[in-house]
């Protein structure tokens, strides 16, 4: 259940004074069962590009394949397509509007020509995988924490049970340990299931963790597309265009640049403390 990008453009208010280019000749794919991370400052095109990959936004040009097939082609069902490539906006809590949260995760399901007890299993089921405990099921979603809203309405596009869960900036707003959570959840359904993840985000350290490969956005273009440890050795690039690598990237270089012996490409945490310990036993 690939996605596969060639040449896509993308131009806001064409023919008017308003006029702007947002994408410029995207080409990329994302296969099957990939966590990928898309990073970019503000107005880089990231968010503009994702909602392409369900349909929502038609490219002014180029061409965009879901498992092979062109959703651009005339009687595609883009409707089905919304169900196959789920899509968490920022601040999903806003998605929010039934009664109960049982009944708001219900109604992607429900929309989806399914009976009212298959709605129920569905929505158990994804609610479940969130981590949102049985007792919140019956109360209103506008009661919950703001780490709680978030899960329900990711769950929400979780009972339609998506191919590809694209997630944009799930994590804003949140406090440190409700970020934490959410993304261990998001990595967490990832390993459960053959679920390919797009997440986007403007925090490296959270891409690093998680992400198998990193897509970087800057002015409408693709600037970089690769590995991680790729990605950040062009640390000072990234810098140039207002992004920085992860702490542990500048630790690891102010290190060698001192003489420690270490590898600078280490991307988390727990990496960089292994190979400081490495490099300090081999040093004695």
């Amino acid at each position: 259940m690939s996605i596969k990008v060639e040449h896509l453009n993308y131009i806001y208010s064409p023919g008017t004074a308003y006029e702007k280019q947002a994408l410029k000749d995207i080409c990329l794919e994302i296969p099957h069962g990939e966590f990928a991370g898309i990073i970019g400052h503000t107005g880089s095109g990231k968010s503009t590009l994702i909602q392409h990959f369900n349909g929502l936004i038609r490219a002014t040009s180029g061409k965009l394949y879901y498992n092979g097939e062109d959703i651009y082609a005339d009687g595609y069902d883009r409707k089905k397509l919304r169900s196959q490539v789920g899509l968490v906006f920022q601040y999903p809590e806003h998605q929010l509007f039934e009664v109960d949260v049982m009944t708001d995760v219900c109604f992607g399901p429900k929309n989806q020509g399914l009976s009212a007890e298959e709605c129920k299993a569905r929505a158990r089921e994804a609610l479940e995988l969130v981590g949102l405990k049985e007792k919140y099921y019956g109360s209103s979603p506008f009661e919950l924490s703001g780490g709680q809203k978030r899960r329900a309405a990711i769950a929400g596009v979780l009972a339609m049970r998506p191919k590809v869960l694209v997630l944009d900036e799930p994590t804003a707003g949140l406090d440190p340990k409700g970020r934490d959570d959410i993304l261990e959840q998001i990595a967490w359904l990832h390993r459960q299931t053959d679920m390919t993840v797009l997440l986007v985000s403007h925090s490296m350290e959270d891409i690093a963790r998680f992400a198998d490969r990193i897509i970087v956005m800057n002015g409408g273009e693709v600037m970089y597309n690769d590995e991680p440890k790729k990605v950040f050795a062009h640390y000072r690039e990234l810098e140039k265009v207002g992004l920085a690598a992860p702490q542990v990237t500048y630790l690891m270089h102010d290190l060698k640049e001192k003489g420690i012996d270490v590898d600078v490409n280490v991307t988390t945490v727990d990496e960089a403390a292994d190979e400081i310990l490495r490099a300090l036993e081999k040093r004695q």
